[in-house]
């Protein structure tokens, strides 16, 4: 990914003037790029449900069924109570923005119920660029904006802490935002601006979590520190704005490390917090929860279960605990989850009593995830849930619970029965599409975290959830023999196997009978010959260190090296001809090919861009020889003798990624789909005349950040076109009817 290239002007009114501009703006775009303008579009969610880590959940006090959410990659939402789904509030932010899908923290102004703020920020790193402010006045319909000269960490560890943003209940004017290395800002015209919050006395630490929470608990408000060694304090507190205390007699040792969230039961005015030894969702062993009588200042442990005991395995019960929501209407009730507890497995414990007695919800759960399959794994029941830090119980009914874990959103009205509350809410890392012709599937998917998975249709979760024997983690290879679409082949992390094919286009699957040795740690992209008699699997680490290729050409039962392969390359086969393969040297600009079925390969067209693993080779359907490769900055080149020559394409500015489907009716090419500039603004397009000429797809409302991992193009449907995302799932246009 590029660091953002947008201009920082946070911290001056000249900035708000400049940045406190409506979102959504039409084409207004089309004129600058050259591009026609774009026709109508509809765009859609592929329906998977979530897939990736919900990290809060916040109601709004005043106003029934209102209630937001924010994902570590994926942006942020609004629940619509009426039609029980969640509408995405961020995807119009776009190529230069990626950093911002990342939600460090939310926050809702209780006495104005069409405010919503968010600060936006996936990593605290220099290459990342700064973080950002929106502020609507329409509960997420538009938006006006702040850079700031901070970098927030939406997707740093420590990202289910929090809420890190705060309207000051005495003034709604004025916002604290806590961020991990600047220490608290505080802005006294609604997030328009903002400056170093005076009197704050922790010292920030580079690399660390900084402020890790803040609360309101009547006037008052608290806020959490991330970077105490243990017996330093870790909560702090003010009562006039202007001055920070640390809080009087705080819990202290590992299990108090770190405050994760905070409630404040107004009725009994009582602050619970909760605790562990690191910011999570990963590394925790140890946690605690604790309560303060605000009046008297007095702290009693209401820990549940004490983390150290023993599993049903006979192994130590590590973990920490995460999220902590209040009944608003009845004191004494509370709820509170464990997170990182593999072993046992996580869970909510619920008190009416304050924390004298807890219950687990876990133990009386009925778990229904038939609306989002993938929930299984692959095998087996689901999980209650893990990484749950954050909790929300509705302000309207408190039998209503909502917890984000890694994967999903669950919800409950009873206490008993729970399920996916997450229609809408679309988080996937995408790394692998497939649009099959007639008579398959009309979607086929390769995913982060969540393997690969065929999409009988585009609008319900896949009914066979994740492929299985086996269940990769994420998906790293995925392919389709194009004289022979039933057979499909894919690779992927996994701990029974990292390589399967099927022969009935992808419905259920076989792993290969052996995989070569570093297939396990280096699985990496794999090819299929036309026929489907060759396969061919490059074994790439995660660091990027490339081996070399394997051949097998008995449907993976035996392996042999292919050493003339260039190491660490992605394979393409010839879509018509099974002799040949080909496959881009990104280290040298060489494009190698083979016309033996991928037993040698030599080196044919040179001199090409080079230098950067994520340029992309494709090749056009039904035609023999025509190969497109976008090289980023450097454009869109095309060949059309297998390779032996390229030619740029002169209407093209830049490509990440191109993708080829279905004919316009009396055009002579497929239609070309393309993620990449024309002239300025990177965005969707498509050709209906071989690239000549190029139209605008998307808008300036859906843009989804960074889009160029891959496109997948329907050979059925002229104009449907696939999207993969990082952090908004699979989207998909068609021209609107």
């Amino acid at each position: 990914m590029q660091a953002s290239r947008r201009t920082v002007l946070a911290g001056t009114a000249a900035a708000a003037a400049l940045t406190a501009l409506p979102a959504l703006q039409g084409n207004a775009h089309a004129a600058e790029t050259g591009a026609k303008p774009a026709p109508a579009y509809r765009w859609r969610d592929v329906a998977i449900g979530g897939g990736g880590f919900v990290t809060g959940v916040l109601f709004h006090p005043a106003v029934r069924g209102l209630a937001y959410a924010r994902t570590d990659i994926g942006g942020a939402y609004r629940w619509d109570d009426r039609t029980a789904r969640w509408t995405p509030l961020t995807d119009h932010l776009g190529w230069d923005d990626w950093n911002l899908l990342g939600v460090e923290a939310l926050a809702v102004d209780p006495s104005h119920p069409n405010r919503l703020y968010l600060a936006l920020g996936a990593y605290a790193r220099s290459w990342a660029g700064n973080g950002a402010i929106l502020r609507s006045e329409d509960r997420g319909a538009t938006w006006s904006r702040t850079d700031l000269t901070v970098h927030l960490g939406g997707n740093e560890d420590g990202r289910g802490a929090g809420e890190r943003l705060l309207v000051d209940p005495r003034d709604s004017d004025t916002l604290w935002l806590g961020t991990r290395q600047d220490g608290l800002l505080r802005s006294a015209d609604r997030g328009a601006t903002w400056e170093p919050a005076g009197g704050f006395p922790p010292a920030p630490v580079a690399g660390g979590q900084g402020v890790t929470l803040l609360v309101a608990a009547g006037r008052a408000l608290y806020a959490g520190w991330g970077d105490s060694d243990g017996t330093t304090p870790h909560l702090y507190r003010t009562t006039d704005g202007s001055t920070w205390h640390a809080v009087p007699g705080q819990p202290s040792g590992a299990s108090a490390k770190v405050p994760i969230r905070a409630a404040h039961d107004g009725h009994a005015h009582e602050l619970y917090v909760t605790y562990a030894d690191a910011p999570g969702p990963n590394g925790q062993s140890t946690g605690s929860v604790h309560k303060l009588a605000t009046a008297s200042g007095r702290w009693t442990d209401v820990t549940p279960v004490k983390p150290g005991g023993t599993t049903p395995e006979g192994g130590v019960d590590t973990f920490g605990y995460g999220g902590v929501a209040v009944d608003a209407r009845r004191p004494g009730v509370v709820v509170v989850s464990t997170n990182n507890r593999w072993a046992a497995v996580d869970t909510l414990y619920r008190t009416t009593n304050g924390g004298r007695t807890w219950t687990s919800l876990k133990d009386s759960a009925v778990l229904d995830v038939s609306e989002t399959p993938f929930l299984t794994f692959g095998a087996g029941e689901p999980k209650f849930g893990w990484w749950i830090q954050a909790v929300a119980v509705d302000p309207h009914d408190a039998h209503h619970i909502v917890y984000g874990t890694g994967a999903t959103l669950y919800g409950t009205r009873d206490l008993k029965h729970w399920a996916p509350q997450i229609r809408g809410l679309e988080e996937t890392s995408v790394r692998q599409l497939i649009s099959p012709p007639a008579g398959q599937a009309h979607l086929i998917s390769g995913l982060g975290d969540i393997g690969v998975m065929y999409h009988e249709r585009l609008t319900a979760s896949p009914s066979r959830g994740m492929a299985a024997n086996p269940v990769f983690g994420t998906a790293t290879g995925l392919a389709q023999a194009a004289a022979e679409p039933s057979y499909v082949v894919r690779t992927g992390f996994g701990d029974h196997g990292n390589g399967a094919r099927s022969h009935d286009g992808g419905r259920t699957w076989t792993p290969f009978a052996t995989q070569p040795a570093l297939a396990k740690d280096a699985p990496g992209p794999i090819a299929v010959t036309a026929d489907g008699g060759v396969l061919l699997w490059t074994l790439v680490h995660g660091d990027g260190t490339g081996y070399p290729a394997q051949r097998s050409t008995d449907d993976g039962a035996t392996w042999s090296e292919v050493p003339t392969f260039p190491e660490g390359a992605t394979p393409l086969a010839d879509p018509v001809d099974p002799k040949r393969l080909y496959a881009y040297d990104t280290d040298t600009g060489i494009l190698f090919a083979s016309t033996d079925g991928g037993l040698t390969f030599t080196g044919r067209a040179t001199g090409l861009p080079s230098g950067d693993s994520q340029f992309q080779l494709a090749a056009v359907p039904g035609r023999s020889g025509d190969l497109w490769l976008s090289t980023k900055e450097n454009g869109l080149h095309r060949s059309t003798d297998g390779g032996v020559s390229f030619t740029k394409v002169a209407s093209c500015r830049a490509a990440y990624a191109v993708a080829f489907g279905r004919a316009a009716q009396g055009a002579d090419h497929p239609a070309v789909y393309l993620v990449g500039a024309t002239e300025a603004i990177t965005a969707v397009y498509r050709s209906d005349d071989g690239a000549r000429t190029w139209t605008r797809i998307n808008d300036d409302r859906h843009q989804w950040g960074w889009i160029g991992a891959t496109l997948a193009a329907d050979p059925r449907v002229h104009g449907r076109v696939y999207i993969a995302t990082n952090g908004r799932g699979i989207q998909y246009g068609e021209p609107a009817r």
